[in-house]
């Protein structure tokens, strides 16, 4: 194999070893991206002579017998969203292409401190608020899986980039399915960590974040393999002091009573689900009984309250702060998208959004009380197949998306943690399913991915299949 094709974990082994260096993974993995991000234009700032530089010195401080970190000599990816010092934080947005980070945002500091070495800069929508990374900067991504459909947002230049062994992880960050959307569309793993977990914040912006952003969103990893989504987690979650969410909590908590009892939602309530979602769920619960898990068909409290919140907080929030924004300077596909969003879910007046925040606080204290019973939930990502390019630029097409997405508001709206894993197919495109757990249970998610890894089977690169012939 060549070393793209590897995992982080093996890749990582080899150069601690010795038996490949970092100059020659990064070097593979350039060489990939040369062949293959024309045809999916997921990494949209590509970092060579840096990351070639940085990789001379991992190969350096290796020789000097330096400590080494877990992913030393790693080639990995971050969003176009988070500061990393030197480059722009520009958020798809043509007005702030110059805007230079001065200073790295903890997430890309951790994965800096953990070894890994940086390649380049990832796709979103402008200003990471759809689920289609597309916007009037960089372009458009393209699945690589079917380029007639969305590869997932915000974070589907990460997805992507990983789904065809531009690097074995790339950075994404989910405030309403941002990580585990792209990776449920192209067919990896991403992990949304719990609320908290990973240090977050752009230097490069002082004024603090909205609330839905302080409420809601999280980092982390996109990978091809449940380990590596273990292996990113601990890099990305060494601690910041200087962000009030970060939480000094283990990695692993104590062990569950035995057998773990699974609930899984194969149809979520409040709206149509595609039958191949609904079998992926059920696929992955006989997965996990083949492994001794105890498994049914079992809801959880409110969800289409859990979904309705969701909404309330983030239109109302976004409606105040980012619209007004993103009318200026948002390109017109973003602008429309968000538009039909706020004609969908209007934003909410004062009395009725301190409502809904209190709302919130009483669902997650119902929805911890559930899960002492049922520690862990599986349901699908999308309720629906991926849609279809630009197709929520209009009041019926975003009203379609927005259901779809029923499932991948929950984790959000309670900061739960939720891991996106492939199960099964249909036609050009894998389907999939989300494990969530309750907070800082991130560890309960990865076990019973790795069961379902090994049933499933691990992710491969792909070849992007190139629009023409889709």
């Amino acid at each position: 194999m060549e070393l793209w094709q590897l995992d982080a974990t093996d890749l990582a082994q080899l150069i601690r070893t010795g038996r490949a260096s970092a100059r020659e993974a990064v070097q593979s993995v350039l060489a990939r991206l040369e062949a293959v991000n024309p045809a999916v234009n997921a990494v949209v700032r590509r970092l060579d002579d840096e990351c070639l530089a940085a990789a001379d010195a991992a190969d350096a401080a290796r020789a000097r017998g330096q400590a080494l970190g877990p992913l030393h000599g790693v080639p990995v990816t971050t969003k176009i969203n988070v500061d990393q010092r030197g480059h722009p934080t520009d958020h798809g947005v043509v007005a702030y292409r110059d805007q230079i980070a001065t200073e790295d945002s903890p997430v890309v500091a951790n994965l800096r401190a953990a070894g890994a070495i940086i390649v380049g800069r990832t796709n979103a929508p402008a200003f990471s608020m759809r689920i289609f990374s597309d916007n009037a900067l960089h372009g458009a991504t393209l699945n690589p899986l079917d380029p007639a459909v969305t590869p997932g947002g915000s974070s589907g230049g990460a997805g992507a980039a990983v789904a065809v062994g531009i690097g074995p992880i790339a950075h994404g960050n989910d405030i309403g399915g941002s990580v585990r959307i792209p990776a449920h569309c192209c067919g990896v793993v991403g992990l949304r960590t719990a609320f908290g977990r990973v240090p977050a914040f752009n230097p490069s912006a002082p004024g603090g974040r909205p609330i839905s952003g302080q409420l809601m969103s999280t980092q982390g990893p996109h990978t091809r393999t449940v380990r590596d989504a273990r292996l990113a987690l601990a890099a990305m979650a060494r601690g910041d002091r200087r962000d009030w969410k970060w939480a000094d909590m283990p990695l692993a908590g104590p062990p569950p009573a035995r057998p773990l009892r699974v609930a899984l939602v194969p149809e979520l309530p409040g709206g149509h689900t595609h039958p191949a979602q609904a079998a992926a769920v059920r696929q992955a619960g006989r997965h996990l009984a083949a492994a001794g898990y105890a498994v049914d068909e079992v809801l959880p409290p409110d969800v289409p309250q859990v979904v309705a919140l969701w909404h309330a907080i983030a239109a109302t929030d976004m409606a105040l702060g980012l619209w007004p924004l993103m009318q200026q300077v948002g390109d017109d596909d973003a602008r429309a998208a968000m538009q039909a969003w706020l004609a969908l879910h209007p934003p909410a007046d004062l009395a009725t959004y301190a409502a809904a925040l209190q709302a919130r606080d009483a669902l997650q204290m119902r929805w911890l009380a559930w899960f002492e019973q049922w520690p862990l939930l599986v349901t699908p990502v999308l309720c629906h197949l991926p849609p279809a390019l630009r197709s929520d630029t209009t009041p019926d097409g975003q009203r379609a998306v927005l259901d779809s997405m029923r499932a991948a508001l929950i984790a959000p709206l309670l900061g739960l943690p939720g891991l996106a894993v492939p199960v099964g197919r249909h036609g050009r495109l894998r389907t999939g399913v989300q494990i969530m757990a309750t907070r800082w249970r991130e560890d309960l998610c990865l076990d019973a991915g790795e069961v379902i890894e090994a049933a499933e089977g691990v992710v491969a690169p792909v070849d992007p299949l190139q629009p023409a012939r889709a």
